[in-house]
């Protein structure tokens, strides 16, 4: 695994597949993902090797239930006791209550997907009994109030993160940066592609100058300019 900073108080953590954020308050840490199966323990490692303690994290919020974001949230609660939270849409998935449906792939996603599927670790995802189910709106404690936006469309729980106060905009799956030329882009593998659209539409409305995707290398200064630059290929959300 390996850990970038990003800003002085935010690192990356990438994995095999994905990747998750750790967000510095003064005392307190937040865990944005959490990883594939079995990253419970390097997460750990990996806060301790910053000079922090794992106990500090105390949350660890899940942007959807994909096994690469949500795969290493109960191992790494179980080791410090931070409380799990995700969208109430998808927080059943996460809990291990019901199958998360299937993306509807596009022709050209299939083969990127299967090569994905390859480099997951092997292993059962262990699933947290307690979630903490988010709204649209929700305030949460960290990052001078991170607020919640839903942005349906990769799952139908899918959300991402506004830190307004310091311009960092956690987008989860539904942009990525491509692993080609880097360039911004619409997420894949959604479930409606129609709503993945305006979903990427209202999040670069939000004008961030950090935008930390799910996949690919963040954008740091501007990132409001190449959300909108992208958005703007796709079809615009229908107004009523």
């Amino acid at each position: 695994m390996d850990v970038v900073e990003i800003l002085p108080r935010l690192h990356l953590l990438r994995f095999a597949v994905g990747q998750a954020y750790l967000w510095y308050d003064d005392e307190e840490l937040t865990l944005i993902d959490a990883g594939p199966v079995g990253s419970g323990a390097p997460i750990a490692a990996a806060i301790t090797s910053l000079g922090r303690d794992p106990g500090a994290v105390r949350r660890i919020v899940l942007t959807h239930f994909h096994e690469d974001h949500m795969g290493g949230a109960a191992e790494f609660s179980a080791l410090g006791g931070a409380e799990v939270l995700a969208h109430r849409l998808d927080a059943p998935v996460v809990r291990g209550e019901v199958p998360g449906p299937p993306p509807v792939f596009e022709d050209w996603e299939r083969p990127i997907h299967a090569e994905a599927v390859e480099h997951l670790p092997p292993g059962d995802v262990q699933h947290p009994c307690l979630v903490v189910e988010l709204e649209d709106g929700n305030v949460l404690d960290f990052g001078g109030g991170a607020r919640v936006v839903h942005v349906p469309g990769h799952t139908d729980g899918s959300i991402a993160l506004h830190l307004r106060e310091h311009g960092v905009l956690f987008t989860g799956d539904a942009v990525a940066a491509s692993p080609v030329d880097g360039e911004v882009m619409l997420g894949v593998f959604n479930l409606d592609r129609a709503r993945a659209v305006a979903s990427f539409h209202r999040l670069a409305a939000l004008d961030p100058d950090v935008a930390c995707f799910g996949h690919g290398d963040p954008v740091i200064g501007g990132a409001g300019s190449a959300l909108r630059r992208s958005a703007d290929k796709y079809t615009a959300p229908r107004r009523g």
